[in-house]
């Protein structure tokens, strides 16, 4: 009789508990902007409640998917295809927002493709580091296969523009190749040779560089741009240990700009306190700790690898964004995975567990 499979539990109650806490604070952030621009103080939470149950059935079809089958030519190149097709079709038929060409908008619903694109990538990375990783430092068989779909992507992302996730992309595949054993000698190479990429990328463009002076000295132009991270700040210190109390925060009143869906995690901290933004900051230490484990413990090359990127795709966007919240970092459009309003990131990050989830089905079937 076959085994039956069992999914990560801690896994999957934690993200579970993430959506439903974005559910909630989607509404409490923005349910007085929603009143005053569309007359229905329920806009956003319906719109995130639609996109919650379309990524947790993602998610469930994920689940019940054999990883294996992402890395069949006839599953592989499709999904690549799109993913280049829909990256190169919105810079010129996504409308422009914000001086940005990032979104398809379709029946009043807005689309990503950068969010396709993460996932894309780590499969793909996944399927060719599996195949040559006893070739791993050749730069014709390995780096070359990989390296040139990855920075057609990243060239392509970079143009929307959306500096925040060609980066994670970058940061992606970069983490899946050095746990396949590329040597520290091209790592080094590849991070010696984009400092300076970013560098000019940052000098390039003046609003990139307002950004970056801002971040050092936020004070000289808070009216500016500082203004985002100012309020933020504000909004986190006034929470205290307990916060004001759901749906009693002030800073989100047009005080902070995108307070459902890039600063969601200043409004859990000013109205949940310390308490409640430490227990998201935890929710997401135990969705890393586990995709690690399940990388660890996974049954084949393919499936640690894949892990480790998707681990790596979540772990690192709530990093930046809470660290952008705090003013750790420079201001980026990165959302907070699972919990900021946003329909791309969620099914894509909801998705992207699923295919965890069934790693670990097959990690303790067959470890």
């Amino acid at each position: 009789m076959a085994r039956k499979l069992k999914s990560d539990r801690v896994l999957f109650f934690t993200t579970i508990g993430l959506v439903a806490t974005s559910v909630v604070m989607v509404y409490s952030a923005s349910n007085v902007v929603a009143l005053d621009q569309y007359g229905r103080p329920s806009w956003f939470l319906v719109k995130q409640c639609v996109f919650a149950c379309l990524g947790l059935a993602a998610m469930a079809l994920a689940m019940h998917v054999n990883y294996r089958v992402y890395k069949l030519p006839a599953v592989l190149k499709p999904l690549l295809v799109v993913t280049l097709l829909a990256l190169v079709g919105v810079l010129f038929l996504g409308p422009r927002i914000n001086n940005t060409h990032r979104w398809y908008v379709v029946a009043g619903i807005s689309l990503q493709p950068s969010e396709l694109a993460k996932l894309a990538t780590a499969i793909f990375a996944a399927f060719m580091l599996e195949r040559r990783m006893d070739r791993i430092d050749s730069i014709r068989q390995t780096l070359l296969p990989i390296g040139i779909p990855l920075i057609i992507v990243i060239a392509l992302i970079t143009s929307q523009p959306d500096f925040g996730s060609a980066l994670a992309v970058l940061a992606i595949v970069g983490v899946m190749m050095f746990a396949a054993g590329l040597s520290y000698r091209y790592l080094a190479g590849i991070v010696l040779c984009t400092i300076p990429l970013v560098t000019a990328l940052v000098l390039y463009e003046p609003y990139r560089l307002r950004r970056w002076t801002a971040f050092w000295n936020p004070e000289l132009d808070p009216r500016g741009d500082s203004f985002q991270v100012m309020q933020s700040l504000i909004a986190v210190g006034t929470g205290g240990v307990t916060g004001r109390g759901l749906s009693e925060g002030v800073q989100k009143l047009w005080y902070l700009p995108y307070a459902h869906t890039d600063f969601i995690y200043a409004v859990i901290a000013e109205e949940l306190g310390l308490i409640g933004a430490t227990v998201v900051l935890l929710c997401f230490c135990v969705i890393a700790w586990r995709g690690l484990r399940i990388a660890s413990h996974a049954p084949d090359a393919f499936a640690s690898l894949l892990a480790l990127g998707l681990t790596v795709m979540v772990a690192l966007q709530a990093f930046v964004n809470i660290s952008v919240v705090l003013g750790l970092v420079p201001t980026k459009g990165i959302p907070l995975p699972f919990v900021s309003a946003g329909g791309s990131s969620l099914v894509a990050s909801l998705f992207g567990m699923g295919m965890l989830l069934n790693i670990s089905q097959h990690a303790s079937a067959e470890g």
